[in-house]
């Protein structure tokens, strides 16, 4: 019998073990994001007035459909390619020179060098780990991988020299599409539903503890101008 992940690659249109192993992980490390980040706490803030759960996680699907939340992955895969692009023009390898080389570019362009960073942490993201992992193992030859990799040896130094991001290591985003890729899952478009199909398992949890709980209606206490100038004076 098939788990989850597996029935779901069935629908999908694929059987392969590989591909299984790879969407359990995916499925696993995107099911759940605590409360805080949008598609979240979106749940939790209309599941609080005790919505009903399809409802709820309407609010929290509708917040990943905003392009900062839900497609930081294919802006990863879109980077990569564009570097991949430039310098196989110039008919130069991908090199710690040449990566070093389009992200500063990036960075002086004024622009956020994609699947770096974190709101929370301050570290290498586990989940970014545990992606790097399975290439290694399953597909440690293929090229974006490879240039996913010398990013990473790279990148850190980069965004510390820079000198403007809290945290200069690579999150969940990061690894992603490139996995996806690989296994010849290429529309952009879906990736976001694969982040959805996962996220629901987690959100939805949250939901049932929340009413098991008792947790009361969500409801952000309102400040007043005089408060505000006090914080700052």
């Amino acid at each position: 019998s098939l788990d989850y992940s597996g029935n779901f690659c069935r629908m999908l249109g694929y059987d392969n073990p590989s591909f299984d192993e790879l969407m359990r992980l995916y499925l696993c490390i995107h099911t759940d994001h605590e409360g805080g980040n949008a598609s979240a706490h979106a749940t939790h803030l209309v599941g609080s007035t005790l919505s009903d759960p399809y409802l709820s996680y309407a609010g929290g699907l509708n917040a990943l459909a905003g392009p900062l939340h839900g497609l930081a992955n294919q802006e990863v895969l879109k980077w990569i390619q564009e570097l991949k692009a430039k310098f196989d023009a110039q008919g130069k390898p991908i090199t710690k020179e040449t990566i070093t080389e389009f992200a500063w570019e990036t960075l002086n362009a004024k622009k956020v060098i994609p699947g770096y960073g974190h709101a929370v942490l301050r570290k290498t993201d586990p989940r970014y780990t545990c992606q790097r992992e399975f290439a290694l193992k399953h597909m440690p030859d293929d090229e974006l991988f490879q240039v996913v990799d010398t990013i990473y040896s790279v990148m850190p130094g980069i965004l510390t020299e820079h000198g403007k991001v809290a945290n200069p290591y690579p999150n969940v985003d990061s690894h992603s599409g490139v996995l996806l890729w690989h296994y010849g899952f290429t529309q952009f478009q879906y990736y976001t539903v694969l982040f959805g199909v996962s996220r629901g398992v987690g959100a939805l949890s949250q939901l049932y503890w929340d009413r098991a709980l008792g947790l009361p209606l969500e409801r952000p206490k309102s400040v007043t101008p005089e408060w505000l100038w006090k914080q700052v004076s």
